[in-house]
């Protein structure tokens, strides 16, 4: 099937066209950011009091596509995307995730939602090696989200129903995405533990400038 079913949390709702027009600094460049898992945009938006939840039908037919596996690439692309690379601007290894935006419609991977943003941080600071992230990556299951960055994609996106969240559902939302983050800084803590002498460091990384294409 060609087509899937997405989600997408607003702040104050969705307003025109659906555009490839967030902020350069997200984990896939600028893009229209859907997750496959309602829970995801949810708790993302549920302190803000307009905020709204959108169910979309997204057509993949003909779009050009680049998933990732949790696995250093992702990581990698999102560092570029983050502008933790500028160090190394215009070396073969910057350009490769620079031609992303060109190359692709659609980027699918994993989210670096709050449960895994100071672990990536810790990566890109030089304080874990790429197998504690990628270890701690797999440990979350962390959900998908698919990021359209082309206004082709874009067009292929049906808005199918749109939601209010009520202020009960925001509070249960705040809740749980507290007692998840706390559950994960323990799960991140042990692992990196355990790999703390397992792998590379990401200045290593980039001074190697190696891409697995």
């Amino acid at each position: 099937m060609n087509k899937i079913t997405l989600y997408h949390g607003s702040k104050n709702g969705l307003t025109g066209c659906i555009l490839p027009n967030s902020r350069e600094t997200c984990d896939f460049g600028s893009g229209f950011y859907m997750g496959n898992n309602k829970k995801q945009p949810l708790t993302l938006i549920c302190n803000y009091p307009n905020s709204k939840i959108y169910t979309l039908n997204l057509d993949l037919t003909n779009l050009k596509i680049k998933e990732f596996d949790i696995d250093l690439d992702w990581a990698l692309f999102i560092a570029y995307n983050r502008g933790k690379m500028d160090s190394i601007k215009n070396t073969k290894i910057y350009n490769y995730y620079k031609s992303f935006k060109k190359k692709y419609d659609l980027i699918i991977g994993y989210i670096a939602n709050d449960k895994l943003f100071m672990t990536l941080d810790k990566f890109f600071n030089g304080e874990i090696t790429d197998q504690a992230l990628i270890n701690c990556l797999s440990a979350l299951k962390i959900g998908r989200q698919y990021v359209a960055i082309s206004k082709k994609a874009c067009e292929q996106i049906i808005i199918s129903k749109e939601e209010i969240i009520t202020t009960e559902e925001k509070i249960k939302l705040k809740i749980e995405s507290e007692k998840n983050r706390t559950k994960a800084v323990k799960t991140t803590e042990k692992i990196i533990k355990e790999y703390r002498r397992s792998g590379k460091y990401f200045d290593e990384i980039l001074k190697e400038g190696i891409i697995n294409e």
